[in-house]
């Protein structure tokens, strides 16, 4: 029973020790920077040794991405929710597109985890179109639909990466840099940005765009 339940020990400090390093780094990287936190400090504030942070992650960087997957983890679920069940293949793109970015502007604009990951994101440049870090990651689905899309002869040949850009900064990039969305007044303006976003992506990317 001891050499099972040792084990088992071991496995739940590890963790522990894993959470407490990203809650440090977190709030390290929020208050100072990215560019002034260093793992010195991390290990600090977690009260662990600077080796058990290498040993864990690696590197800065690495442990910067951890935080960053830690954060987009919860509201990436409702971003593919979204796609699914609002994009599915063979929808009616007009009603579709809408019904996608009402729902995620809807859900994630005011959560807590969209507000931190936004914050986060905007701490370190990675690139644009750094595939698989989480700071792409909700682009990346929207990306991949887009894909699906022209394939199929709805939207007007091109790369499904700027396709998908273009998308976002019409409707949800434009919404959050015109207002605050969490505001109950604001509501119906988005809705306004949204629905004008959509209709101008549709006049340049629909099949007979010209």
């Amino acid at each position: 029973m001891v050499s099972v339940e040792q084990p088992a020990r071991g496995r739940r400090r590890s963790v522990q020790k894993r959470t407490a390093m990203l809650d440090a780094a977190q709030e390290l990287f929020l208050a100072d920077g990215y560019e002034r936190t260093s793992v010195d400090a991390i290990a600090a504030r977690a009260n662990v040794s600077k080796r058990t942070v290498y040993d864990h992650f690696g590197e800065k960087e690495l442990v910067y991405t951890a935080v960053m997957d830690r954060v987009s983890a919860r509201f990436m679920m409702t971003i593919k929710a979204a796609i699914e069940e609002e994009l599915p293949e063979g929808c009616d793109l007009r009603p579709g597109l809408l019904a996608f970015v009402r729902r995620v502007a809807t859900d994630t604009f005011s959560s807590s985890d969209y507000v931190l990951f936004r914050k986060l994101g905007s701490l370190k440049y990675v690139g644009g179109r750094v595939r698989g870090t989480a700071r792409n990651a909700p682009k990346e689905q929207v990306v991949h639909r887009m894909a699906q899309f022209i394939e199929a002869g709805m939207l007007r040949p091109g790369d499904p990466w700027r396709t998908a850009e273009h998308f976002i900064a019409l409707t949800h990039l434009l919404a959050m840099d015109t207002l605050d969305p969490t505001e109950p007044s604001s509501q119906a303006e988005l809705d306004d940005i949204l629905v004008n976003g959509v209709d101008a992506f549709l006049r340049a990317y629909s099949p007979d765009a010209r």
